[in-house]
């Protein structure tokens, strides 16, 4: 493409390439048994990314060798991956026209998808959660770029940079601590600029309205983080587009009216926690009433996207004006508990999170090290309640876990 052509590309703000999404792909109208059938987000994260690379010809995904293991593989079923070598017998699809590129440096990838993404084309970039932080300098800058390209006349709108986060620090059960890092959200969201959206999607249904969300939106820097295993799916396709709208919906499967007491997450594993932890007190402490808010997405100082933040008034409703929150973050507990206190006295919040404690461990084991597991959440209430009872059975518990994990290396709980 020459110059004069990119400059009147630029100049035309149709030119970004949208097109919507088979129905089908966004999970069923009603979800029966909320929690009890598991999904991999992943999985369903490959399937829109097999339909985007089918209908969009210019799309492409950027991937440091891990397409297959982080379990987006389903691309492959229409694409092959960039190659210009000559291939062996043992190689993969491989071909100069394939779409997929892999190789062992986020730094050049990133670098590549910029370019692709200023050219007004659609591409995703995946990577483990941990080494998603070596681009933190790059995509800084890239947001400061943004910033300053509003400023310029003939630029129109860019596809959004969008980086899809997996393999988590919650379950590295063979690579451990190495592999255990969300320290990309904490930057992401102390960033002033206003242009990045962390998505939390709290199942495979979540996962495919949150790629919808990464896929049509332009000049923010968009970061997905789910994980590859299979998890509850809680919501349907009503519920997870509703949240869109707000940044966070009452569960109404696990909450009451009026509650005494309010839970609250954004991520699919510590969602998971904070539901258990509800069914376990409303056993043990009888005529104690619960709400359970899923957060999905939060911006700069705000729940929500960068276009749908939460104000005030919804933040009361869902989270009342003066009952206890106890919250379960997928990355560091301050990063959320930064943004909660713009809504909430810090008096009132619990905040548990990644506290940086790992190793090559069972998953319920990194619950407990980072006092994330169902059994810590619970502890908090019993604690407010002045039930010693309860909290000497919950850390019980958590011990007996402990100890049956290091001889047997599995969980018990």
């Amino acid at each position: 493409m020459s110059i004069m052509e990119s400059y009147l590309k630029m100049k035309d703000p149709t030119h970004i390439m949208k097109f919507e999404f088979s129905e089908d792909l966004f999970g069923p109208a009603e979800v029966k048994n909320p929690g009890i059938e598991r999904f991999s987000s992943a999985e369903k994260i490959g399937e829109m990314l097999k339909e985007t690379i089918k209908k969009d010809p210019h799309f492409y995904l950027f991937s440091p060798d891990e397409t297959t293991s982080n379990k987006l593989e389903k691309a492959y079923d229409v694409t092959e991956r960039a190659w210009a070598l000559p291939t062996k017998s043992w190689d993969m699809p491989e071909s100069e026209s394939g779409r997929i590129v892999e190789l062992l440096s986020e730094n050049t990838l990133f670098a590549a998808m910029v370019g692709h993404v200023l050219e007004g084309e659609q591409a995703m970039m995946t990577s483990y959660e941990s080494f998603f932080s070596i681009i933190t300098s790059q995509v800084l800058q890239y947001i400061k770029f943004l910033s300053q390209s509003e400023m310029v006349s003939w630029r129109a709108p860019v596809p959004a940079i969008n980086l899809l986060s997996t393999s988590t620090c919650w379950r590295q059960d063979h690579n451990g601590f190495s592999h255990q890092s969300p320290m990309l959200i904490s930057t992401l969201l102390a960033n002033p600029s206003n242009r990045v959206n962390c998505l939390f999607p709290v199942d495979d249904v979540a996962a495919a309205r949150a790629y919808k969300f990464m896929y049509h939106s332009n000049n923010v820097v968009n970061l997905a983080t789910f994980n590859k295993s299979e998890e509850p799916r809680f919501i349907d396709r009503n519920h997870a587009e509703f949240q869109y709208e707000h940044g966070a919906s009452v569960f109404g499967f696990c909450s009451d009216e009026d509650p005494d007491y309010i839970f609250t997450a954004a991520g699919d594993i510590v969602t998971r926690e904070a539901i258990a932890a509800i069914e376990i007190l409303k056993r043990d402490i009888p005529g104690r009433r619960f709400r359970f808010v899923g957060i999905n997405a939060l911006s700069y100082r705000a729940i929500g996207t960068t276009d749908e933040k939460m104000n005030h008034e919804k933040f009361n409703e869902y989270f009342t004006d003066n009952k206890p929150i106890i919250a379960n973050f997928h990355g560091y507990a301050d990063a959320l508990r930064t943004i909660l206190v713009n809504y909430a006295n810090q008096d009132r919040l619990s905040v548990h999170g990644f506290e940086e404690h790992g190793s090559t461990t069972t998953p319920f084991e990194m619950l407990r090290l980072n006092h994330a597991s169902r059994y810590d959440l619970a502890i908090d209430i019993a604690a407010r309640e002045g039930r010693e009872d309860l909290v000497a059975k919950y850390s019980s518990l958590l011990q007996d876990n402990a100890r049956y994990a290091r001889e047997y290396g599995e969980d018990m709980l």
